[in-house]
């Protein structure tokens, strides 16, 4: 869980930083821009902002958490996770290493993986789930990553985002899930459980997760992070009805007419 280091300031003088521990779970694999968003938090650190001091204020790099940030897959660390677009990362754990067992991670960011491909690891699964009962940390789903939360039964009496237009696909697992809200928006939380729609909706639910989580991140840092970013702007809410079938083929024929 979130815990203080001592560091030096730029007097010299010693005080306490923040420290957030986040875990970016990939069992089998997951889509490259899902995981990304994990670099929002990264941006928002004091590792980051101590890089760009010609661009922000020291009275903001002093209040800037620590960000440790932990990769952790069914391979062991040092070995590769692999992502779309044969691009890969490394492990920096696997989920039956201490350093990343319940209680010692603050955010878990669940990116989205194949929901029709294998059966997760039923090892995984429950480490998820134990993660999403510790009080203190949050799960932040992103895309697909919804299927993965629902066999961990993370879903149970919630109402929850998913990726947009998988509704039908959603219910169908019988997660036991209280409403399904991702054809209107990005992104949605209730309790400790954050979850995002497709793909970059990750980075407005990071963005908006920041915003509502000052224990971890001040505001005023978590602004100054996003306008850099250019992210967390979009509404929340669609501004217009996912694209059909029937209009997708209007477009094709349009094309070949």
């Amino acid at each position: 869980m979130g815990n203080t280091t001592e560091t030096t300031t730029g007097n010299g003088s010693s005080s306490s930083r923040h420290v957030v521990n986040v875990g970016v779970l990939i069992p089998t694999e997951c889509q490259v821009l899902d995981a990304a968003c994990v670099d929002v938090i990264g941006s928002m650190s004091h590792e980051y902002f101590s890089r760009i001091p010609q661009l922000v204020p020291q009275a903001v790099i002093d209040v800037a958490p620590s960000v440790r940030i932990h990769y952790i897959g069914g391979v062991a660390a040092g070995q590769p996770i692999s992502m779309t677009a044969n691009q890969h990362i490394v492990a920096t754990d696997h989920f039956a290493d201490a350093a990343v067992a319940p209680g010692k991670l603050d955010v878990v960011i669940v990116p989205g993986p194949d929901p029709f491909g294998d059966a997760f690891p039923a090892d995984a699964v429950e480490w998820l789930r134990r993660q999403g009962e510790v009080e203190g940390v949050d799960v932040l789903s992103v895309c697909t990553g919804i299927f993965l939360c629902g066999e961990a039964g993370l879903l149970r009496g919630r109402t929850v985002c998913g990726t947009r237009g998988f509704g039908d696909v959603i219910r169908g697992r019988g997660f036991g899930e209280k409403e399904l809200v991702g054809n209107k928006v990005r992104w949605m939380q209730d309790g400790n459980f954050w979850s995002s729609g497709g793909v970059t909706n990750g980075n407005d639910l990071v963005a908006a997760y920041c915003r509502a989580s000052p224990k971890h991140f001040p505001r005023p840092l978590v602004e100054i992070a996003c306008e850099m970013l250019d992210v967390g702007d979009r509404d929340r809410e669609y501004s217009k009805d996912l694209m059909q079938p029937k209009d997708i083929e209007a477009m094709m024929m349009a094309v070949v007419a």
